[in-house]
């Protein structure tokens, strides 16, 4: 059993994470990338996958180190996400949420520190996932405004909640849901309430069959007058007082995406490589990498990677050295890295023909996983929205 540990300080650049972690996260990685393509065939979800990551220490890298976890900073973890998202990119989905919430615990003054420090010791402990449930039927994303049909109702003895939440990635295995509700007060408010899994009236829906990310377990979670003690309340406002997005999720959010979607890339591209280096056609009596226009497409796809690298490095470490940044750039980040990630893919379907997409070649697999990160909140219309509105002063 490797254990991590972590620090929350940032390191030089050559030693971004612990001198463990690496390592271990490149080990474990290897064991879920022989699994992965069944997974998808299945659309079944990696539950050993976990088992691993928590035995190695890993589920717990965000997690404060003063309570037993790796207090990873933003560039360890996001250097473990690429990492893992080159192997299993829907493990690397399911982690990120997980590690998204624990940073955001550890840094905010709204979260309960009984609640907080409840869930990372859990965490250190065992199997024990977090993710945040936004997305509903009507609703859509709530980063494009508008409030939630899920409502929390106040009694005397506890919450009760209601409602349907959609795309709640890592379903099958999450222990605690960090759900996004209205109350029914006369003044209403909205916002986050931690609600346990497997409580009476909560069942999940098994509606995930997409075409990327399959082994996700992004399925529906129906709420039916659940109800939860009254100080799981993590940070209910006034509507208008949420205009201004959280920064810490805002911009670690950004950072993780990113990554995952760059280690889809960087698994096409190494799959190019060798196919490149070992195609002989009968016409051509050599490889098919001794031909210019394949060198320079190759050039071209270790260009954006180079670039996608920077992006994450330097954004990911501006963050943990505390850097003043803007949710606006953070969704520029995003927006670049994973149009890179999905110019790779497509570019290395240019070079291999139907190689590329006949099943039995993972070239397909990484194309329809890295076509996701186009619909991945926040999506590149309303980034380049914000972005032109800041610009013009609108």
């Amino acid at each position: 059993m490797v254990k991590v540990q972590g620090s929350s300080l940032r390191k030089p650049p050559a030693a971004d994470a612990a001198p463990s972690v690496i390592p271990c996260a490149k080990l474990l990685a290897s064991e879920f990338a022989a699994r992965a393509a069944q997974h998808d065939r299945d659309a079944s979800f990696p539950f050993e996958n976990f088992t691993q990551l928590a035995d190695a220490g890993l589920l717990a890298l965000t997690a404060p180190a003063a309570l037993g976890g790796g207090g990873a900073n933003a560039s360890e973890a996001a250097r473990v996400i690429n990492i893992i998202g080159k192997a299993d990119p829907s493990t690397a989905l399911v982690l990120s949420m997980h590690y998204i919430q624990h940073l955001v615990m550890a840094r905010s003054t709204r979260w309960p520190g009984r609640l907080s420090r409840k869930l990372a010791r859990e965490n250190v402990e065992g199997v024990s996932l977090i993710n945040a449930l936004r997305v509903e039927p009507d609703l859509g994303s709530p980063s494009r405004g508008g409030l939630p049909a899920t409502t929390a109702r106040k009694t005397e003895t506890g919450w009760r909640l209601s409602g349907r939440k959609i795309y709640s990635t890592g379903a099958p295995i999450l222990k605690w849901y960090a759900v996004w509700a209205k109350t029914d007060e006369p003044e209403v408010r909205v916002g986050l309430f931690l609600v346990p899994a497997g409580l009476p009236g909560t069942r999940i829906v098994e509606t995930w069959d997409h075409l990327g990310l399959r082994a996700s377990g992004s399925h529906d979670v129906v709420f039916d007058d659940v109800v939860f003690p009254l100080d799981h309340e993590i940070d209910v406002r006034k509507p208008d007082e949420w205009r201004i997005p959280d920064f810490t999720q805002a911009t670690i959010h950004a950072i993780f995406v990113a990554a995952i979607y760059d280690g889809i890339a960087r698994a096409a591209r190494d799959w190019l490589v060798e196919f490149l280096k070992t195609r002989v056609p009968s016409n051509l009596g050599a490889s098919l990498a001794t031909l210019p226009r394949v060198q320079e497409i190759v050039g071209g796809i270790e260009a954006r990677l180079a670039v996608n690298a920077r992006l994450i490095e330097s954004f990911a470490g501006d963050f943990d050295d505390g850097v003043e940044l803007s949710a606006s750039e953070s969704n520029i980040i995003k927006l670049t890295v994973t149009n890179n990630a999905v110019a790779v893919v497509e570019d290395a379907l240019s070079l291999t023909s139907n190689h590329g997409l006949t099943r039995a070649n993972p070239l397909e697999r990484h194309y329809r996983d890295v076509l996701c990160g186009r619909v991945h909140t926040p999506q590149d219309d309303a980034t380049r929205l914000n972005a032109g509105r800041l610009a013009l002063g609108i």
